[in-house]
This record gives C-alpha cells, sequence and structure tokens, in this order.
C-alpha cells in the first residue's frame, strides 16, 4: 500500500474542476519551517514532519469520531520532494471511511515557496485511526462518512480495498519466502563488506510530559521522529555520508506507551542495494524494572546523494549469522514488494505496455488495482447518456483520450444471486455472444481467477458488428483476464466484479489469435428495493473492444439493448436453481487447473 499510488486517485486540474465544499472532518494546518525543525542541509527533517502529520490526522479522526482516538498504523509513504528552512508546510487531513470502531484518514502535505509563490506536494499518506473504549470500557461505534463530492467518493470506495491489503500485509513477505518466490542472495558474494553491526544503534529516550499527547500517552509522532532518528544514525555508519530518507514502509502501533516510560530504539541496516539501503527499527517499552513491550517496527529505505542529486553506489553489507541472515533475505523480499506496488499499482491505464505478467507474488496488488480501477471509474460524475431502449440505459465518458462505456438496467434478480451468477465467467457465453469460449485457467483463491476468453473477430467493412462465422473469415480475438471479486464492505456499497488483461508465461499468444488487452471492465451490482439488482457493466475501451460497441455508441445499432436481455433472461432463469447445482454445472463446464503449480506448468492452449 503505497501513500504515493494511493494519492494519486485525480489530478490537480479535476479537484479544482469540482466544486469546492468544506467536508466536515477536514483539519488543515500550516507551518512554516524554522532552523529549529531542520537537518544539517537546512531542510525539513522528517522526523518533524511526521509529527505534524500525526497530530493533523488524529484531530481530523476525533472530529469525526467525537470521541478520542489514536493511531493504529500509518501506510507506506514515499517523499517525493524537500522542504528548506524558511518554506511553508500545508498538511491537510481528512476522513475517507469508517468502519466499525476504526477510520481511514487520508493526509496531503504540499511546500509553499512565499518569494516565487510556487506549489507543490511532498507526499501522501493514509492512517488508521482507532477510538479509544469508555469509561465503562465499552468500543464507540462510529457514524458514516457520507461521500459528495466525486473524490470523495473514490476515496470513499477504494477506502476498504486498502483496508483489504492492510490486513494481509504482513503475511506477504512470509508467503513470498516460504514459496521459494525471491531467490536466494549469497550475501558473502561480494567483497570489501561492511558487518552489519558497525551500523547497529540503541537508544533510550525517556517519554515525558512534553512527548505526550492530550490522552497522556505517548504522541505517536514522537515515536516515529525517534524512530526515524536512530535509523539515520544507522544508514549514516553504512555509508559515512549523510543519506537522505525516501520511503518508509508502514509504521503498526503494537501497543501503547505512557509518561514514565523508557523507549529503547534499535536500528540497523538490513541490507544494502545499489544505490539504496533499508534500515530496520524496532521500538520497545519498558518501565522501571518491568519487562520490554514491543510497540512498533518499520523498515525505512535510504539512499545517498551527490551534488547533482543523483543516487550514489553503497557499499555492500554483511549480515550477521541467522537473524541477519533473515533480515537480509526478507529485505529483498520487501524490495520486490515496493517495485510491485510502484509498477502495478500506479500503473495508469493510458501506460504501454498495459498487461502486467501475473505471478503469485504480486497477486495482492494487481487485484487491488483491478479493483480500484474499477471503483474509480464508476465513481466518475460526468457520463453522458448515449442511448436508452425500454429501461437499458448506455452511457459514455470521454477522458483523456480515453473513451469508456457503462450499459446499465435493473433486472428482477437478488443482488447477491446477481454476484453469484455473474461472477462467473465460464458461464457467459451462454448469454454473450461476444464471447465465443471462456475458459478457467486457474482458481488463484476465493474472490480472484484467471480466465482465457476468446472473442469472434470483426468482420471487415462491418465495424463494431461481430461475426459468428468460422475463424477462418477473421482471425479470433482471445484475451487472458484476471478477474477480482467484492462483496460489500459496508450497506451502501456494490458488489464488484473487475476484469482487466494479464499476462501468463505458459499462455503466449498464439497463431490464429489475435491476442487482445482490457484496460479496465466489470460489473458492479448494487441492491436496490423489492429484491432487485441495479447492475452495470463497465468497460474502458481498448482498441480490441471498441470494435463491439462503436455502432451502439454511434447510434447505429442496439446490440448492447439485446445483450443485456440476454443477461437478464440468464439471471432469472438461473435465480431458483440452488448453488449445489450451479456448482456442479460449471465443474462440469470447467476442467481447468486449480493448483498452483497446475496454473503454472499446464501446457498451453
Amino acid at each position: 500500500m503505497t501513500s504515493r499510488v494511493f494519492g494519486d486517485l485525480e489530478d490537480e486540474e479535476e479537484e479544482e474542476e469540482e466544486e469546492e465544499r468544506i467536508n466536515p472532518t477536514e483539519v488543515k494546518m500550516s507551518q512554516i519551517v524554522m532552523p529549529c525543525h531542520s537537518n544539517h542541509r537546512q531542510e525539513l527533517s522528517v522526523g518533524q514532519l511526521l509529527k505534524w502529520m500525526d497530530s493533523t490526522a488524529c484531530l481530523s479522526a476525533e472530529r469525526h469520531a467525537g470521541s478520542p482516538c489514536v493511531t493504529a498504523s500509518i501506510d507506506d509513504i514515499y517523499f517525493e520532494h524537500t522542504i528548506s528552512v524558511g518554506q511553508v508546510v500545508n498538511i491537510r487531513a481528512k476522513v475517507n471511511r469508517a468502519f466499525n470502531t476504526s477510520m481511514e484518514v487520508g493526509i496531503q502535505v504540499s511546500c509553499e515557496d512565499l518569494f516565487t509563490d510556487s506549489h507543490w506536494r511532498v507526499c501522501h499518506a493514509y492512517a488508521t485511526f482507532v477510538t479509544q473504549r469508555t469509561s465503562t470500557g465499552q468500543k464507540v461505534t462510529l457514524k458514516p462518512i457520507v461521500p459528495h463530492s466525486q473524490k470523495e467518493q473514490v476515496e470513499y470506495s477504494v477506502a476498504a480495498e486498502r483496508r483489504r491489503v492492510r490486513m494481509v500485509h504482513d503475511d506477504i513477505i512470509k508467503d513470498l519466502l516460504s514459496s521459494g518466490s525471491i531467490q536466494q542472495a549469497d550475501s558473502s558474494a561480494v567483497s570489501n563488506k561492511v558487518a552489519a553491526e558497525k551500523t547497529k544503534v540503541e537508544s533510550v529516550e525517556l517519554v515525558l510530559p512534553p512527548h505526550a499527547n492530550h490522552q497522556v500517552n505517548t504522541f505517536g509522532g514522537q515515536i516515529m521522529a525517534w524512530m526515524v532518528n536512530v535509523a539515520t544514525i544507522a544508514a549514516s555508519r553504512l555509508c559515512q555520508a549523510h543519506p537522505t530518507l525516501r520511503t518508509i514502509d508502514m509504521f503498526t502501533f503494537r501497543g501503547p506507551s505512557q509518561v514514565g516510560d523508557r523507549l529503547l530504539m534499535r536500528a540497523i541496516v538490513n541490507n544494502a542495494f545499489k544505490n539504496s539501503m533499508e534500515v530496520g527499527v524496532r521500538a520497545e517499552a519498558y518501565h522501571e524494572e518491568g519487562p520490554n513491550r514491543h510497540i512498533n517496527s518499520a523498515f525505512m529505505t535510504f539512499e545517498v546523494l551527490d551534488d547533482h542529486g543523483e543516487p550514489c553506489t553503497l557499499p555492500r553489507i554483511r549480515p550477521e549469522p541467522l537473524e541477519g541472515e533473515r533480515r537480509f533475505q526478507e529485505a529483498i523480499a520487501r524490495k520486490k514488494i515496493r517495485l510491485d506496488r510502484k509498477y502495478i499499482i500506479s500503473r495508469k491505464q493510458a501506460e504501454v505496455p498495459l498487461s502486467v505478467p501475473w505471478n503469485p507474488t504480486n497477486q495482492v496488488y494487481l487485484s487491488y488495482n483491478n479493483v480500484s480501477a474499477l471503483k474509480m471509474l464508476s465513481a466518475r460524475n460526468n457520463w453522458r447518456l448515449s442511448s436508452e431502449k425500454d429501461m437499458v440505459r448506455l452511457y459514455t465518458l470521454e477522458h483523456k483520450s480515453m473513451l469508456s462505456f457503462r450499459v446499465q438496467a435493473e433486472v428482477d434478480v437478488p443482488a447477491d444471486r446477481a454476484f453469484c451468477l455473474l461472477s462467473e465467467l465460464s458461464d457467459r457465453p451462454s448469454w454473450d455472444t461476444h464471447y465465443k469460449k471462456c475458459e478457467r485457467i486457474h482458481r488463484v483463491d476465493d474472490d480472484d481467477f484467471l480466465y482465457r476468453v476468446v472473442t469472434p473477430s470483426v468482420r471487415p467493412g462491418a465495424v463494431g458488428s461481430p461475426t459468428s462465422a468460422n475463424s477462418h473469415e477473421g482471425i479470433l480475438q482471445d484475451f487472458i483476464l484476471l478477474a477480482s471479486r467484492r462483496k460489500p464492505c459496508g450497506s451502501g456499497d456494490p458488489y464488484v466484479i473487475a476484469l482487466r488483461s494479464v499476462t501468463l508465461p505458459t499462455h503466449p499468444p498464439t497463431e490464429g489469435f489475435n491476442r487482445g488487452e482490457v484496460l479496465c471492465a466489470g460489473f458492479t451490482i448494487l441492491e436496490t428495493k423489492q429484491n432487485k439488482s441495479l447492475i452495470s457493466y463497465y468497460n474502458q475501451a481498448s482498441p480490441e473492444v471498441l470494435p463491439y460497441i462503436s455502432t451502439d455508441i454511434a447510434g447505429l445499432s442496439s446490440s448492447f439493448y439485446h445483450t443485456f436481455c440476454s443477461c437478464s433472461q440468464y439471471l432469472t432463469r438461473r435465480r431458483l436453481q440452488s448453488d449445489s447445482e450451479v456448482q456442479d454445472d460449471r465443474h462440469q463446464a470447467s476442467d481447468g487447473p486449480t493448483s498452483l503449480s497446475e496454473a503454472l506448468h499446464s501446457t498451453q492452449l
């Protein structure tokens, strides 16, 4: 979960276009950077910035909750720019979504130069806050957030997906290492290595009243600042220079500490790559003769910049035996995860190549990107009605040279039943003429599946009219799709079935088929009155998809209407069929591999 990635939901121009309204949970803080806030380079220290960010986010959370709140975690932070003495830091925080007793707060940090009137973004973060129990020990149930603007709706919708990724954050590295997906590096292969022991740092801080928050607990921002301090010292011992902090992996607060506690911070360089190093930090609290309590851990990535601002080559590290070797290998896994986040989650739909290679190690982020892209598309508010027939509506959306369409209608089928039926793509050829064949390649888990879809060729000279003739009249198209489905996270949320193209080494493009790509597509299914469903199908039209819908958009045909009527009939026919009967039909129709080994080693179609 990258802060920079998650923050790229809307462009600055779009934010300015939206009508200004005051969000009741929004809190703003502006601070001018003084010499006491800076480091040796006369730049704002990251520790001080984290204090300000945590304070602003906490005030926003408490404004919504109406009760004291504490920081549970802060997602990964990518620092894009530095801030100099004399410049102004502007911080905005607002609650994106409230769950039961926790809420996600979005934090935006920008910098302002008062003399040139220039502004730039520094970082974006997402913090999770939880309410404290009442004096009687009861939990405080939070009231829901009601989004109003398009940006608020996007943040609200995607917050559920971010929460899903956040909950499996600790398991991803374990899975990478246990599955053997990370190649074990030889820590003794490089000469002139620096012993990791030389980078060890231990520092004790006594928690005094100025370090406490208004609830008399140690201020979370202060703990983070102390952790950044010892991490910087450890990094400096390796490179013998002044390092620059680039990223911080998720801060997770495991427990509180109070005034009078002693906080023991330990830091060590886990691994050094060509131009960056990872420093692991652990914070423990103890009181007089009591046992140490692990209250926080974090991993920070540093670089050393030359006079031109370019990263320098760093010395390699020789890890300590056993635990040091474990940290050395885990740092490699975390680096891969950061690259997956950067190049999968942040990938724009207009970038090429569109399809990302799928493998078990990046599945979490591909699935997140898949669902989030569809939620962002559905949240846009400038859809234009292009055609309508018998309450089946076709909408179009043009955005940055990208055309998207939405087909929407209400069906007399419960939302959960429609979700169950539509989420199995293997049944789609029975009602959608654009699907000539659909074969399930691999069942990733309960919510994600891989399919190969074959579509009819488009007859030359009749753009928009898929032919049902044999393949010799035109080259068939095929797609490798990742299908990700999500049930509602809360009241008012739709069911989601998201589709996007991926590439598989076991299924390369084959002769006789034109390999197409789906940028973003899928269904949202919203429960309406009288046990009915409002079904919306979205597709961000790629060149391979556009010919099938172009005549409908131009008003020259209504094939979208016939396809949706066929879908409605399929749902109505199957709504009374038992789940076991549906599963039996699917097992008979699908003989694709279900295990990981089968999926990775299956023969080419």
